[in-house]
């Protein structure tokens, strides 16, 4: 058999198994798992979730606390390992990732922004001099890390804070050249975790506003976690995160005379799960069991009243 055969045989199995899961997608979760395990008490912080981020997309991931929002950052930031299942991040697989493996990705694949900023600038280190860091650990010249510095705090309006220490700045000042440390090695993706959450309102909306220049001029793929309403509300798509599953999705969409349009959608996930919106649960009192009705176009769900 040539090796022109070869390829086109396993073209041809290729296309019989059908598209792969996450094909194309920048994040991947499959089934993906975090198991804790304190004073031999195993805590299960992700059970079973599944999510997909398309190249360029801005998410918001959003949940009540303890919910898994924080540990899907960490896993996707390769801060934290999954216990099982599939967790791809721009074509790294986090799951089997060596130790060297994983700090080139951080390095080079990923930014992440803290929400306290103090954890995100070296306070000993000036603004230009905490954007260049990152690209001083990639081994780029001292002319390139200077030229991108000054471009990055440029174009999110911080340029006048290069020659200024973290003291010497606002937060939100703060936050926006966190952005620009994060973005400093050209990520594919960034992940921010509750990056206005320290912030008044008026400079929150400053920062996100860095954060969507950043996606939308750089071509960054970003996902904040947040309880920030004003950042939920303004991205494309948010993810509800419950029990440490994804449970809903609110997509935005602009039509053509300038409406926006607000569609709310439970996920389903790949063995057919769903959770139920707690508001619809507790209107018709669904408890441990419901009866399903497969009709042409749609599933009905009823609560389970046994006759006595």
């Amino acid at each position: 058999m040539t090796e022109t055969t070869d390829l086109a045989e396993l073209e041809r199995r290729a296309a019989e198994r059908g598209p792969v899961y996450g094909e194309g997608a920048h994040i991947v979760c499959d089934n993906l798992v975090r198991i804790y395990k304190t004073d031999g008490i195993e805590v299960v912080a992700l059970q079973g979730l599944d999510l997909l981020i398309d190249p360029g997309e801005l998410v918001a991931i959003v949940g009540a606390s303890g919910s898994g929002k924080s540990t899907l950052l960490n896993i996707l930031s390769g801060l934290d390992v999954p216990t099982a299942g599939v967790a791809r991040v721009a074509g790294s697989d986090l799951l089997t990732m060596a130790s060297k493996e994983r700090l080139e990705f951080r390095r080079e694949k990923v930014g992440f922004i803290w929400q306290q900023t103090s954890r995100n600038l070296l306070p000993y280190l000036t603004a230009a001099q905490n954007v260049e860091l990152p690209m001083r650990f990639a081994g780029r010249s001292r002319r390139e890390r200077a030229t991108r510095a000054a471009e990055l705090l440029g174009m999110l309006d911080v340029g006048d804070c290069a020659s200024r220490r973290p003291a010497e700045l606002s937060g939100g000042e703060q936050q926006r050249i966190a952005i620009a440390v994060a973005v400093a090695n050209e990520p594919q993706v960034v992940l921010a975790d509750e990056p206005t959450g320290e912030l008044d309102t008026a400079t929150a909306a400053g920062v996100f506003a860095a954060l969507r220049r950043v996606n939308e001029e750089l071509g960054t793929t970003t996902v904040v976690v947040t309880h920030d309403a004003q950042v939920s509300e303004r991205v494309d798509r948010t993810i509800g995160i419950r029990d440490g599953r994804t449970s809903v999705e609110v997509r935005r969409r602009s039509e053509d005379d300038g409406t926006r349009v607000v569609e709310e959608y439970a996920l389903l996930d790949r063995v057919g799960r769903v959770q139920l919106p707690k508001g619809f649960t507790e209107a018709l009192d669904l408890r441990d069991r419901v009866r399903l009705a497969l009709e042409s176009d749609h599933v009905g769900v009823w609560p389970d009243r046994e006759e006595s």
